[in-house]
């Protein structure tokens, strides 16, 4: 009777392995989703596995008596509920950040074949190299259907802060003859934890600044379509190319200074503020100086206060609003109140400036980049990386954009270009001068 029990046992046990083999033949999978229910799976099986042999092995050399048949039965029935049970009530959010998580790899020597072989001071253009290069490992790179775009976009948001970090690491060490770091990212952390912690070389980072750049990044994900980089995401899909090349087209327009760019001008300006002003608690040497930017006689002289005004929001800039306060409580951690004084001078001097200087239909109000600047320096994250974490945000509009574009339109975007040179009428060559 025991062979008979221990036979039935060890067949089990053979059977739930057999099914692991089956898991793992199809875990390669493209689908994030797909590898996260794979794991918990095999996870299941791999016990339930284990558990008959264990019992199996009783039953061979053990007197164990009809209960033998009911511990297995009340195990295997513990097990599915605990195992199962966060499966089913998982919270999307929750299993959206584990999917994210796990997308947090990048193909074999990747890093080394492809970032540090070629590095940049331009982390963008690397960014952008390293993105059409990533088409050659991905067998589906053209596919648009949804869910394979979806696996993209994931997988590419996951990717982004490596892509960022590892390329300023291989720029300062080669570029710069200074250390390189190369720390792996950890599936459990977020977006912003693994950026700092990719970032810096003893991978340490205090809870309120990996919240404040939590937040940073959510709020710089996406404001609608208007903007250059969405727009280049809509025009470059609506072609009919494959995820790379449009991600690719989307980081070559935030790349601008126009664009992306806004935080660096935002520093660049207030450090000329503060190399030029004799005394920075001065409101008058200051409302001065702000006004000789307006004229175009200090600075870049474009005549432009740079973090003030925004193409759509007027009355002010909501993003900015909810900034301000992580930015003030980052602030005093970091001991840096004196400038945040100086940015809050201006902030309150500058739009009344603008409204008496220049006739404005709209109001003006700093928008969320007046601030951001000031924040990645308070992190210690360097001025390479300002535009590149920017993109490590934006990835998820972009993607939203795209998918939008692909499900309700089937046409490609063309402008109505109008040439403003005038007509001239054609001459002949043989009659040219």
């Amino acid at each position: 009777m025991n062979f008979i029990i221990a036979f039935v046992y060890f067949l089990c046990a053979l059977i739930f392995l057999l099914l692991i083999g089956v898991l793992v033949y199809f875990g390669t999978a493209d689908s994030p989703v797909w590898k996260i229910w794979y794991k918990r799976v095999s996870r299941l099986l791999t016990v339930l596995a284990v558990f008959y042999v264990v019992l199996a092995v009783v039953g061979l050399f053990a007197e164990v008596g009809i209960w033998s048949f009911i511990i297995p039965i009340v195990a295997i029935l513990s097990v599915m509920l605990l195992l199962l049970l966060p499966m089913v009530f998982n919270g999307k959010l929750e299993e959206f950040c584990r999917v994210l998580g796990e997308c947090r790899t990048m193909p074999t020597n990747f890093t080394r074949d492809v970032i540090m072989k070629a590095p940049s001071h331009d982390i963008m253009n690397s960014m952008a190299r390293s993105v059409l290069t990533l088409a050659s490992y991905d067998p589906k790179a053209g596919n648009l259907e949804i869910s394979n775009v979806l696996r993209q976009s994931i997988q590419l948001a996951g990717i982004f802060p490596m892509l960022a970090v590892y390329s300023y690491h291989a720029y300062n060490h080669y570029e710069k003859d200074g250390s390189m770091y190369i720390h792996r990212p950890d599936p459990e952390l977020s977006t912003a934890e693994n950026f700092l912690r990719m970032l810096r070389p003893d991978m340490k980072y205090t809870e309120l600044e990996a919240r404040v750049l939590d937040v940073a990044l959510l709020l710089h994900a996406e404001h609608g379509g208007g903007n250059n980089s969405t727009f280049t995401t809509r025009v470059v899909t609506s072609s009919g190319t494959d995820t790379y090349s449009a991600m690719a087209a989307a980081l070559c327009s935030l790349k601008g200074p126009r664009h992306g760019g806004a935080n660096l001008m935002v520093m660049h300006m207030m450090q000329n503020i503060r190399d030029n002003l004799h005394d920075l608690e001065d409101d008058e040497e200051l409302e001065a100086y702000l006004k000789k930017l307006l004229h175009g006689e200090a600075f870049d002289r474009k005549g432009l206060i740079y973090g003030m005004g925004h193409a759509v929001y007027s009355l002010s800039d909501p993003r900015e609003v909810v900034f301000k306060g992580y930015v003030e409580q980052l602030a005093h951690e970091k001991g840096r109140d004196k400038d945040l004084a100086l940015y809050n001078k201006i902030e309150h001097m500058a739009p009344q400036l603008i409204a008496e200087e220049r006739k404005i239909f709209k109001g003006v109000s700093p928008n969320v980049d007046f601030y951001s600047g000031f924040v990645y320096d308070m992190l210690g994250i360097p001025m390479e990386l300002y535009t590149p974490l920017f993109a490590v945000a934006r990835i998820m509009g972009w993607s939203a954009h795209r998918i939008e574009e692909l499900l309700s339109a089937n046409k490609i975007i063309r402008p109505a270009y109008k040439s403003l040179g005038g007509t001239h009428e054609y001459i002949r060559r043989n009659e040219r001068e």
